[in-house]
């Protein structure tokens, strides 16, 4: 399943973002060499990282639940889960 994941950070989340981004870069970039990532990145506002923006390509919806959950990002706090955007995608194939 294609998503686009909207997640900005809860308030004061940056300390939370630091001790957590080297778990959340290692396992984005093993799911990026498996394909079910298709690209990620922070959000930056005034120079300081506020959010990220996920591109996702599971095999089923159950896939992407198991990722959502134990995201590094999810399981530390960083990203506010209330007001989390996750949009139906289809990602145009390279040519």
């Amino acid at each position: 399943m294609q998503y686009l994941v909207i997640a900005y950070d809860n308030d004061n989340a940056l300390d939370k973002r630091m001790e957590a981004r080297p778990a959340h870069v290692e396992g984005t970039q093993k799911l990026m060499a498996e394909g079910k990532i298709i690209s990620a990145c922070a959000m930056i506002e005034e120079d300081q990282m506020v959010g990220s923006s996920v591109v996702t390509n599971f095999d089923n919806d159950e896939d992407f639940k198991t990722w959502l959950e134990n995201e590094a990002y999810v399981k530390a706090g960083v990203w506010n889960m209330d007001e989390i955007q996750i949009v139906p995608v289809k990602v145009m194939p390279k040519a």
